[in-house]
């Protein structure tokens, strides 16, 4: 039950969650759920649904490995699995975007802070929206890089931004 707990933290994306979401209560909803402390693997199965403040994840598989230092490696399974969470507000902004993100198969890396979407990928940010076989994101440096299949090509769709009130004076 002590990995349960530290699962969860992998689940918040601290560099894209709001920051709030952090001291927020983890709930996770399965069918099925085993957990092996040896191994230090717990692996939740059948309509997977993890919330936490604003983050919620739903797969049909989760697993959970962790590392000797305590971080964890996540990975959600799905048809599609699917997360959304909402990111802290930026300067002039009343509240955060949402970013939402569907694969097949999502990894999440607690140690790197790395995201990687695989098979049928697509992630939308604020309206932003980005389409492809693989999508990577280093949540430190707020990298994306997205790659198509073969014989497909990447897809991106990009919001007009608002001209800043600072652009009229």
């Amino acid at each position: 039950m002590r990995l349960l707990a530290i699962l969860l933290l992998a689940l918040a994306m601290p560099a894209l969650a709001e920051k709030a979401d952090r001291d927020k209560p983890t709930q996770v909803e399965a069918n099925k759920m085993s957990a092996d402390d040896v191994r230090r693997l717990n692996v939740f199965e059948g309509d997977v649904v993890v919330t936490k403040g604003t983050v919620r994840l739903t797969a049909d598989r989760l697993v959970v490995r962790q590392d000797a230092e305590g971080f964890q490696l996540a990975t959600a399974t799905g048809k599609p699995a699917r997360f959304r969470q909402r990111q802290d507000a930026k300067p002039g902004e009343k509240e955060g975007i949402w970013v939402e993100g569907e694969a097949l198969r999502i990894e999440l890396d607690d140690r790197n802070q790395k995201i990687e979407l695989f098979d049928n990928a697509r992630v939308n940010r604020g309206g932003d929206q980005v389409a492809g076989n693989y999508i990577f994101v280093d949540q430190r440096s707020d990298f994306y890089q997205v790659t198509a299949g073969k014989g497909d090509r990447v897809k991106a769709i990009i919001q007009p931004k608002a001209p800043s009130a600072e652009a009229g004076k």
